[in-house]
């Protein structure tokens, strides 16, 4: 999650009770798989978008299992 701020060895702040929007960087489990994205809801489905070049953007198949686990709303960085 680079271009997103988020560095190897950061911690996020993640808050359960906020509703995911477009845009938002999301804690997602998809097929059982956790992972860190940013959500992208798009006319053609869902996008967990990579903000780093050396991974792929995954588009979300319909009949794939996708919880959002929360909306991280802060980064600490370790110095």
């Amino acid at each position: 999650m680079e271009r997103a701020g988020i560095s190897d060895g950061d911690e996020l702040i993640v808050n359960r009770a906020l509703e995911p929007r477009d845009g938002s960087v999301v804690i997602a489990v998809l097929d059982g798989e956790l992972t860190v994205k940013r959500l992208r809801l798009t006319a053609t489905g869902v996008v967990l978008q990579a903000e780093n070049p050396k991974y792929a953007d995954i588009r979300v198949p319909a009949l794939s299992e996708l919880t959002i686990w929360g909306v991280a709303t802060r980064c600490l960085h370790h110095v």
